[in-house]
């Protein structure tokens, strides 16, 4: 498991292709942020070419770039992801995060992944992980009906999503060190605003991954950073 893993937001497949190389090598596993101007804004690849991208892309047989490469996360931000799930998943998508707010049937997507796609908790996790995002101002109790399904749970650490360099919200880690006092065994992960400054009391407070962002693709030297975000974590007991 990559306790680091790398975020992408773009704009196109090509700039998808471009931004996946540049990790090539460096880690197994990417997370694709998916903006549909929604939810979301502004629209991302592959909603930034059209309603119909997606469809087109998953129907004509064509996977994610790279798939041979990495393990994809794909982080849906998007109205309705109900209708889109099992169009990631033809691509070649083994990780879905949801974000707990953007629908209306959250008991539906838990029973979909069971019966159309065969996942279940801690099963066979390399080929699909199912977990549920949520907002900083989210209340933790929408997530209670479905912690025996989830795989895990990722923290928003910026209030407004959508975008990568948005500052920290110092207040997630309160609301994650009480969740994770209260579901130990439930893998925590973050997105946005993670860096090697706020890194240090995410770990403490019980998270397992960090989705990194900005940090790594405007960082003078990518490698470089990767690597000490990696021996970071190692010193809180985190490791591939």
């Amino acid at each position: 498991m990559d306790v680091i893993v790398p975020a992408v937001l773009p704009a196109s497949y090509r700039e998808l292709e471009e931004k996946l190389g540049r990790y090539a090598g460096l880690t197994k596993t990417i997370q694709i942020d998916v903006i549909d101007g929604v939810f979301a804004a502004p629209a991302s690849w592959p909603y930034a070419d059209g309603k119909d991208e997606l469809s087109r892309l998953s129907s004509g047989g064509r996977t994610l770039p790279f798939l041979d490469e990495f393990r994809f996360d794909i982080d849906l931000m998007v109205q309705d992801p109900e209708a889109v799930i099992g169009s990631w998943i033809a691509l070649g998508a083994s990780r879905i995060t949801v974000h707990i707010e953007s629908t209306n049937y959250p008991g539906k997507i838990v029973d979909d992944f069971k019966k159309k796609y065969g996942h279940d908790r801690d099963f066979a996790p390399d080929l699909l992980s199912f977990g549920f995002a949520i907002n900083v101002e989210t209340n933790t109790a929408v997530l209670e009906p479905y912690i025996g399904d989830i795989d895990y749970v990722q923290f928003m650490g910026v209030k407004k999503i959508g975008r990568q360099g948005e500052s920290f919200d110092k207040s997630v880690t309160e609301h994650i060190t009480a969740f994770h006092k209260k579901h130990p065994d439930i893998e925590i992960q973050v997105d946005g605003g993670v860096s090697n400054e706020t890194a240090p009391a995410l770990l403490s407070a019980g998270v397992k991954r960090l989705v990194v962002g900005s940090a790594l693709l405007y960082a003078p030297n990518m490698r470089k950073e990767l690597e000490y975000l990696k021996d970071l974590t190692g010193k809180y007991g985190r490791y591939m």
